[in-house]
């Protein structure tokens, strides 16, 4: 078992001159923490437009300074929105190459389609092709990575000439490849294309065992063709995060969080209606929290699956013994990393930081002390499949030895007007 941070950069109103300052000088500070007390991994998702609830739109720059202030923890896109009218191929493929250079080989590319109409309408981006764009797009940037030079590309989204893109990354072939996934559907298709499963969506033990163990069938079948140049088997889970020695003080100053968020998810992702720059989403919240049962002793009669995804929520707050329990729990599920979020709502800074301490000291020890030999037994598990799905990869014949490209001196002028 492994753990992450993940980063939405969330800025609660009421906004002042620095609030968005703030937030991001005391995310690096819990990141810095975080390196030092042990977390394997941060994430920096990747979104606009969304007022209160993320306002993480540059993810790359704020990855690039906490690979100045740390040393060994992994610096993972969670994710990059790949339809190229959000992010050229070329430029995402610059950016990841230099992130790992200067980072010294600790990125993770985790990807995936873009999700809200307030993000994709902003771009132009149909609904109804975002799968098929992020398809294309992940396969000519796992050629640019690895390409010298990148053949070229003409396809239904992307239409580039050969160009020797760079720089190229320090891990070879490319950085570990994730995919974002929330049902199993999109599970299925992260194994069949050998990347991390990126689940997004808050489940239980019970549903990350049925999920893992389909994720790995599949990695194991000869289902599996790699999009990329190399496997990446590993599926994690995401859920809010608190932790203190106290049961009750951990729901105290982390709940509110966790409900803030899933609020935040809700007013974005399924029913709300927005006003940009001005609908006011912490006053609705503090408004509309109890009717919606997002209290601490709700009594609001719920669907069995809504309550059960808003009990989840708790799954990751707790004592370090609780927080133990549930880990175990998961990590007999086969997930391979727990993400956590913890810089939600209204939470403070200073909870956050002695929670990553306690949480450092006295859990992830345990977890740790027993990483090698699951590690081992995991390679030795899946070397053969591995090895079987690579040799599903076609090879790019293409020849551009000819290929040559003119110099504005040299390319011939351009006809006069009206010839």
């Amino acid at each position: 078992m492994r753990f992450g941070l993940l980063y939405h950069l969330q800025v609660p109103r009421p906004w002042t001159e620095g609030s968005e300052e703030k937030v991001i000088r005391e995310a690096l500070e819990q990141i810095e923490l975080a390196d030092r007390v042990g977390f394997d991994y941060v994430w920096a998702t990747e979104h606009h437009f969304l007022d209160e609830y993320s306002h993480s739109s540059a993810p790359e720059v704020l990855l690039a300074a906490a690979a100045a202030k740390t040393e060994r923890i992994r610096l993972a896109h969670g994710i990059v929105t790949l339809p190229p009218a959000v992010n050229h191929p070329a430029r995402v493929a610059e950016r990841l190459a230099m992130l790992d250079l200067v980072s010294g080989g600790r990125v993770d590319f985790g990807s995936g389609q873009g999700s809200t109409q307030h993000e994709l309408g902003g771009f132009g981006v149909e609904r109804a092709t975002k799968r098929e764009q992020w398809r294309e797009a992940i396969t000519v940037i796992t050629r640019m990575l690895t390409e010298v030079p990148f053949t070229g590309h003409q396809g239904q989204w992307i239409d580039m000439p050969p160009r020797n893109v760079l720089p190229k990354p320090k891990q070879k072939p490319h950085p570990p490849l994730w995919v974002a996934c929330s049902s199993p559907e999109t599970i299925a298709a992260a194994a069949r294309y050998g990347m991390g499963a990126l689940s997004l969506a808050f489940i239980t033990v019970e549903e990350a065992a049925e999920w893992v163990r389909s994720y790995y069938e599949l990695i194991a079948s000869d289902e599996c063709v790699p999009i990329g140049k190399a496997v990446n088997p590993n599926f994690s889970v995401v859920m809010p995060f608190m932790c203190h020695s106290d049961a009750e003080t951990a729901l105290d100053r982390g709940l509110d969080g966790a409900y803030s968020l899933f609020y935040g998810f809700m007013h974005y992702y399924l029913n709300g209606q927005h006003y940009p720059g001005k609908t006011d989403l912490a006053a609705e919240f503090a408004q509309a929290r109890e009717m919606v049962g997002l209290t601490r002793n709700s009594n609001v009669d719920l669907n069995p699956e809504l309550k059960a995804r808003i009990d989840s929520l708790r799954m990751g707050i707790g004592t370090p013994s609780q927080l133990k329990d549930m880990i175990r729990a998961y990590e007999d599920a086969g997930v391979d990393q727990i993400i956590f979020q913890t810089q939600i709502g209204t939470t403070k800074h200073e909870h956050i930081c002695e929670a990553l301490e306690l949480f450092g000291s006295e859990v992830i020890p345990e977890f740790a002390g027993r990483r090698e030999a699951g590690d081992a037994a995991k390679q030795e598990r899946l070397a053969v499949p591995i090895k079987e799905a690579l040799g599903r990869i076609e090879p790019n014949t293409t020849d551009v030895s000819d290929y040559v490209i003119m110099t504005d001196m040299q390319a011939p002028p351009a006809p006069a007007p009206g010839r």
